[in-house]
């Protein structure tokens, strides 16, 4: 436990450590000295860490929660359209039970005010003939059941019924009417007076009374204090709802009024409902509370007036039914059938488009897992496994180049391992093709050679080559048509044939006494071995030279290949062409030339790849620079005149990687 703590502790942030340090103090403060300034201001600052904590925590399950696309899409649509519909539900249904107690208490107060209104048209009536009473029709005796009268003229009073509770209170506006309050019920009265004749009339707003004027609607009544006794009972006004501070006190259902002691507040009257609500006609059939205040008149003191607070529970189907019997029936049947087919569209509308988002977000998350799952086979090395595509649309376009992409990479995969595989053979060919380069110039006491080749690629189609052979110098230099790895395997057999050649004249000259070299029978005897032993269209220029220390004279045959050039006292001479490429024609035919070299002379082989490269402009590099060149720094080493060649040729096609192999080889007079 104690290592898990000091690794937690460990791992913490300073925002943590803050938090778990003044939790702790908080702690010991709360015991110590609770309800301090220090403790207070501890609590505030833990209670700032700790929010602060909670929202960091939030942030990182709410990251780790919407890393898959499922469940950001999830999310994205309960801020998008499930918490949106929600608020706008609930604000329809706050909006729609608000709008049904106030259209509840339009129809009551409306029904109220035209039933103070008949009484007034009563209390006129009797006004005018006190004999109306007797005449007061029926609808009137049902409107109004609990009816009481009053009248007095000249100094006599009289009330019906005769055990009627009434009193005529002094300062009582006349020629008025309204709502009262007495003795704890509520009632409608109108006044009139008409010359010496004052007549009073009242109607008790009892809780039956008030919930039968609009049958089906409720229950309706007026609220009221009871402080324990009966209404009857009580003979001072009680005081108005909502004066002073109103508490309600826990394990009891009474409610507090500072000074007032303990009350309830109960319907006015105390009489009971004389029928229940109906039963809902769905769930959605909700109960409506609704109130409003009114205006009563306080039946003792009848120059001030109080807030009456009528109040009522009813339910949505009895409201709606209660404003369509007012109407035609035809007229409320149409209106309800409206409704109906609007609510049923919206829950279809409603259905289909939360199909057709779960159908396409299933789609989209689908593809997106399965290319994810594609993505982490192909990390591991596996192509081979393909994913499903279904559908017509972009996703699966995209599946379908990931799959595409994934048969491509293996394909590719194979290719660079099969390149990989051919670079490392390159490689050993371009090892076993440096062996077969000379490795350093002969010790001849007349002349010093020197020959170096710069490849296009790994391996190279120039040939160069020199070998002492019975007391002489052989020279030989060539150009294999193509670059490459064909063009360095007969590199390879020209040197092969070659040296054989040399071999062969070797022996020969040493049984036949007096047989000298003969450069033409040698390249011409290459020439038929390179037919026979290759296709048609490999073949080789080649230069071909015998130096003979005892006469000064070279002897050589150039077949096809470029002229050397001879640099003698600065001036350059070109050396002769003797017949046709080797390995092209069997009828070929080589003659050769010879010329005695001087003290001081340089000859200069080269192939195609220095003379023939070509700049921006498209111009060749050419033998005059390649003379000048050369001239200019014939008095330097052998190796820096060839450095200084390859260079220039660089500097001249000014791009990194060359066209051709680059070969010169120099043979140079002492």
């Amino acid at each position: 436990m104690k290592l898990s703590i000091k690794s937690l502790w460990a791992r913490s942030g300073k925002v943590e450590k803050a938090f778990a340090s003044g939790l702790v103090l908080y702690l010991i403060l709360l015991a110590a000295w609770p309800d301090s300034v220090p403790e207070t201001l501890v609590a505030f600052a833990t209670f700032v860490l700790g929010a602060w904590i909670a929202l960091r925590l939030l942030r990182i399950g709410l990251r780790k929660l919407t890393w898959r696309l499922r469940n950001r899409l999830i999310v994205a649509y309960l801020f998008i359209a499930v918490l949106p519909i929600l608020l706008v539900l609930t604000l329809v249904g706050l909006g729609g039970y608000l709008l049904a107690g106030q259209v509840a208490v339009y129809l009551v107060r409306s029904e109220l005010d035209r039933r103070l209104v008949s009484l007034r048209s009563v209390d006129e009536e009797l006004s005018v003939s006190p004999a109306a009473i007797q005449r007061i029709s029926e609808t009137d005796r049902k409107r109004f059941p609990g009816l009481i009268l009053w009248t007095a003229q000249n100094g006599a009073a009289k009330k019906w019924p005769l055990d009627a509770n009434v009193s005529w209170p002094p300062r009582l506006p006349v020629n008025s009417s309204g709502f009262a309050l007495r003795e704890g019920r509520y009632y409608a009265w109108a006044d009139i007076v008409a010359g010496d004749r004052q007549v009073l009339v009242m109607e008790p707003l009892s809780r039956q009374y008030l919930s039968g004027m609009l049958p089906g609607l409720g229950d309706v009544f007026f609220l009221q204090r009871d402080l324990g006794g009966s209404p009857a009972s009580v003979s001072a006004p009680p005081a108005p709802i909502g004066n002073g501070k109103i508490q309600v006190r826990a394990g009891s259902t009474k409610i507090g009024s500072g000074g007032e002691g303990d009350f309830r507040l109960t319907p006015a009257g105390g009489d009971a409902l004389s029928s229940a609500l109906p039963p809902p006609v769905n769930r959605f059939d909700v109960g409506v509370r609704w109130g409003s205040v009114m205006r009563a008149v306080n039946w003792e003191h009848p120059e001030t007036t109080e807030s009456a607070l009528l109040v009522g529970y009813s339910r949505l189907s009895s409201i709606l039914n209660t404003i369509l019997s007012q109407s035609s029936d035809e007229l409320g049947g149409a209106v309800l059938i409206f409704f109906y087919i609007v609510a049923v569209s919206f829950l279809v509308v409603a259905i289909t488009g939360l199909a057709i988002g779960v159908s396409m977000s299933r789609s989209i998350t689908g593809a997106v897992h399965a290319l994810y799952a594609g993505t982490q086979r192909v990390m591991r090395g596996e192509f081979s496994q393909l994913i499903e595509v279904t559908g017509r649309d972009q996703i699966a376009e995209l599946s379908t180049s990931f799959n595409t992409m994934t048969q491509n990479l293996e394909r590719l995969l194979a290719v660079a391992k099969e390149k990989e595989r051919m670079q490392a053979e390159i490689e050993i060919a371009r090892g076993v093709q440096d062996q077969l380069y000379p490795k350093a110039p002969p010790v001849f006491e007349s002349l010093r050679v020197l020959g170096m080749c710069d490849p296009a690629r790994m391996v190279s189609g120039d040939y160069y080559d020199y070998q002492l052979v019975d007391g002489k110098l052989a020279v030989a230099i060539g150009d294999v048509a193509g670059k490459g790895i064909s063009a360095a395997l007969l590199m390879a057999t020209i040197q092969a044939a070659m040296r054989m050649e040399l071999r062969a004249s070797v022996e020969m000259a040493a049984s036949m006494n007096g047989l000298r070299f003969s450069t033409a029978r040698m390249v011409s005897e290459l020439n038929q071995q390179l037919y026979a032993t290759t296709s048609a269209e490999k073949y080789a220029t080649f230069f071909f030279a015998i130096y003979d220390q005892q006469t000064g004279l070279l002897t050589y045959t150039n077949a096809g290949h470029l002229k050397p050039v001879l640099i003698r006292e600065g001036a350059p001479t070109m050396l002769d062409v003797n017949g046709l490429m080797v390995g092209a024609f069997p009828f070929a035919t080589y003659d050769e030339s010879k010329i005695a070299l001087c003290s001081g002379d340089l000859l200069v082989c080269y192939t195609d790849g220095v003379t023939e490269p070509e700049n921006e402009y498209g111009e060749m590099f050419g033998e005059e620079r390649l003379i000048e060149l050369v001239a200019k720094n014939a008095d330097r080493d052998e190796a820096q005149i060839i450095e200084s060649v390859m260079e220039c040729v660089r500097q001249w096609t000014g791009v990194p990687e060359l066209s051709d192999d680059m070969t010169v080889l120099l043979v140079r007079k002492r």
